[in-house]
């Protein structure tokens, strides 16, 4: 039920809607005058009723059912968000409204679900709609959870556009996320966040110090067992970038077993995919061939991000043989087109990157 610090005339005009009284009615019911209402219901935020009329005010909502709760909270969220220049959105409870928590936790639910199918504009405005709305400082520990989890969110949507450095990246808003989680004193969430970080430095070019971090992950005992095996599979595929292939893959195969252990299909997969990568880089070409294929035929999500760098990788590997590099171009090519679609800006980059590596110093190689 909604409580109010501190009454002024915008939560007086609310609880008479939500009571759904007349002014004359409402005046009645708290035994105030007329003209003390209707000054109330002039003014709005910019008068505050007497310390008395206060209490009457508090018993007359707490004597309201759930339903008048409900309207009560409703019209005062409406009412803070079409507040007049420089009034901002007033809060009177402690953070979010009761029913906003399980709204903001639902927008969240589906802005994960948004990220997945790479719809940032949708996923971006669910965010957006609560990070705008509230100020950490405002919020209690779940309101501040929440606050950390979108944050996480955002971070996770600037990554898989190619934002990854600056004050608008991925690393700005894991760290800031990661502070508010530690602030909360979420060891788990913390360490998950230290691996998104991991993946920021990695796709920042700093393979060493990725790899380390991953490593320290891949045995840290706040982050759950798929996670730690996910650590383990990227101080692989750090190594594999780095030049380091053959250990790379000896570390991404032991990561494999953990996923099967763990019944992963999907990171199984994924495994694999980068597995061929390592070995197209050791110089085993068949070996590649055959780990791509074994990913292309597991692959268990349409996700575009994923179709996306599983063609990538197809195409890396064809193109290292001349008797297929026409066709890794078309599979490079096609890999392009929905990155471009979907506006996935860092794998797109690593497209054009694979293809002009592949022309040489001298230009396009003969077909």
């Amino acid at each position: 039920m909604a409580t109010v610090h501190q009454w002024t005339g915008l939560e007086a005009k609310a609880l008479r809607l939500a009571l759904r009284l007349s002014v004359r009615a409402f005046a009645d019911h708290l035994g105030v005058g007329v003209r003390t209402v209707s000054k109330w219901e002039k003014l709005l935020a910019g008068t505050e009723p007497r310390p008395d009329t206060q209490a009457i005010l508090d018993t007359a909502l707490a004597r309201a059912d759930a339903a008048v709760h409900l309207r009560f909270e409703t019209f005062l969220s409406e009412a803070g968000r079409t507040a007049g220049p420089g009034g901002g959105r007033r809060v009177t409870s402690s953070g979010p409204l009761a029913w906003e928590y399980e709204t903001w936790t639902d927008d969240l639910d589906r802005a994960v679900v948004a990220l997945a199918r790479q719809d940032f504009t949708f996923a971006e405005s669910l965010i957006g709609r609560w990070t705008t709305r509230f100020k950490p400082v405002s919020l209690d520990d779940k309101g501040l959870y929440l606050f950390a989890r979108s944050t996480a969110l955002l971070g996770d949507l600037q990554r898989d556009q190619g934002a990854v450095i600056g004050p608008l990246s991925a690393q700005h808003s894991y760290s800031a996320a990661r502070s508010l989680f530690t602030q909360l004193d979420i060891p788990r969430r913390v360490a998950q966040l230290d691996l998104s970080l991991a993946v920021v430095t990695e796709m920042s070019g700093k393979l060493e110090i990725a790899a380390h971090q991953y490593e320290n992950l891949a045995v840290d005992d706040r982050l759950s067992r798929r996670d730690r095996a996910r650590a383990r599979l990227w101080v692989g595929t750090a190594l594999s970038k780095d030049g380091q292939h053959n250990y790379a893959t000896r570390v991404m195969t032991a990561a494999t077993r953990e996923f099967e252990d763990l019944s992963e299909p999907e990171d199984w997969s994924v495994a694999h995919q980068k597995i061929a990568l390592a070995h197209r880089g050791a110089g085993d070409l068949a070996s590649a061939l055959h780990f791509i294929s074994v990913a292309r035929r597991t692959a268990s999500t349409d996700a575009p991000m994923q179709r996306v760098r599983l063609e990538t990788a197809h195409g890396h590997v064809l193109l290292t043989d001349p008797a297929t590099r026409d066709d890794g171009l078309h599979v490079l090519d096609e890999a392009a087109r929905l990155a471009g679609q979907f506006g996935l800006s860092h794998q797109l980059a690593s497209i054009e990157n694979i293809k002009a590596m592949s022309e040489g110093p001298t230009g396009p190689r003969r077909r």
